[in-house]
């Protein structure tokens, strides 16, 4: 049973530029230790994350991201794209606010590049300009989930309708095609090199990382969608998520999540820690 989650979509106005919020409060809840572990999967998404209350302490688990050699807790936390998932545990009871950002949609808004803040996690004070730690800092002091996302709509969708920038789909596979297609029409050069050079400054990952999340995000869908119609054909999965065959499958969602593809279907069924995948599929 999910502790108090919920999944917060953008509207239209702030499509292509905000993913989600990911809203958990786990206070009253008595969680055991097991299902105070947290399981995220790589992403190119950048996060920003806002603590009412708790914290989080990073694991050190094979085939996980590493953590840092020192602790870090900030107020407001910032996380960069993503290569490899994440394992996080939560000391106690938390309630916390995780703003998902796409990545060009960020360097836009805040001229920060992302490839230097690749699989990193930062004090947001350390990464973000001035105008949005004023903002960070007012998340902070509000009351509620309710008034963070006021605060958030107010301060995002001026500056998102000021750049003029088009607004892709929200699925990850609309948005790494618009990308894409913008690096090849836009500028001088045509060369291969140049339009990875061009993708990469823009998602701080190259193409090659922003495909292998769409496949793994149209193949979780999939799943999702094979489990309530009767069972699920790992080799018809593969083939209708663009991989080159099941074992391909295989080694992309273990890169990406920690687990085999069966193994984090079953997870995701029963256990807490994967309350995080459930969100984006129910």
């Amino acid at each position: 049973m999910d502790a108090a989650t919920r999944l917060w979509l953008p509207p239209l106005a702030l499509a292509g530029c905000v993913r989600a919020v990911m809203l958990r409060d786990t206070r009253g809840q008595a969680l055991e230790a097991a299902q105070r572990e947290n399981y995220f999967p790589a992403t190119p998404l950048v996060s920003l994350f806002w603590w009412a209350e708790g914290s989080s302490e990073w694991l050190a688990t094979p085939g996980f991201s590493m953590p840092p050699p020192e602790r870090r807790h900030a107020p407001v936390m910032f996380g960069g794209p993503f290569t490899q998932p994440t394992h996080t545990r939560n000391p106690g009871e938390i309630s916390a606010f995780k703003l998902l950002l796409l990545p060009d949609a960020f360097i836009a808004l805040t001229g920060v590049a992302l490839d230097r803040h690749v699989n990193q996690v930062l004090d947001a004070r350390d990464v973000l300009p001035a105008d949005w730690q004023a903002w960070a800092a007012q998340m902070s002091a509000a009351p509620d989930d309710t008034a963070r996302l006021a605060l958030l709509q107010d301060f995002l969708v001026p500056r998102w309708q000021a750049l003029g920038a088009q607004r892709p789909g929200h699925r990850y596979a609309a948005w790494t095609e618009a990308l894409a297609v913008r690096a090849a029409t836009s500028a001088a050069g045509r060369s291969l090199r140049q339009l990875e050079r061009r993708i990469k400054a823009w998602a701080g990952l190259p193409m090659r990382e922003l495909r292998a999340v769409s496949r793994a995000e149209s193949a979780f869908y999939a799943v999702a969608a094979a489990e309530g119609g009767g069972g699920v054909n790992w080799a018809e999965i593969a083939a209708g998520s663009d991989y080159a065959d099941q074992s391909h499958l295989c080694r992309e969602t273990r890169r990406l999540t920690g687990f085999s593809p069966e193994d984090l279907r079953r997870r995701i069924a029963t256990e807490e820690a994967f309350w995080a995948y459930r969100l984006w599929r129910d």
